[in-house]
């Protein structure tokens, strides 16, 4: 299947694209600074370079859009136009998110991920985000 916009125009949409400050870590970002966490944001001395990381919990939280990261739900599915350019891309980026959640807990951080599709619960993300950021939650 082609793609319906021509290629100047899916050029053009791509740039819009942003790594940071989406509107998803956004949400997430407003959501824990009104229930009162105080966070550092992308920090790149550390792997992956995390979109929040708490230093005193010593946790950090990646907040990702499910199409980029190749999350398993209906906002994640590859697109029909371009399979063999699409599917090692989204391949390649949840190896990486993989790389850098396994140095993070090598080097004793407590490791979450937020993903676009569970923000439509704001109650039940509110809850993980609390249950993750408990002092007394461990995280292995």
């Amino acid at each position: 299947m082609s793609d319906h916009v021509s290629p100047s125009k899916r050029s053009e949409i791509m740039r819009t694209v942003r790594t940071r400050d989406t509107s998803v870590e956004l949400i997430v970002r407003r959501l824990l600074h009104s229930k009162g966490y105080r966070y550092r944001l992308h920090r790149r001395d550390l792997p992956g370079s995390p979109d929040l990381v708490f230093p005193g919990l010593r946790k950090v939280l990646f907040v990702h859009g499910c199409f980029w990261h190749g999350h398993n739900c209906n906002k994640g599915r590859l697109p029909k136009s371009k399979p063999e350019y699409w599917a090692p891309k989204i391949d390649a980026n949840r190896e990486r998110d993989g790389r850098a959640i396994e140095a993070l807990k090598e080097l004793g951080w407590g490791v979450e991920t937020v993903w676009q599709c569970e923000l439509r619960d704001r109650r039940a993300i509110s809850a993980k985000l609390d249950k993750f950021l408990s002092p007394t939650s461990i995280c292995v």
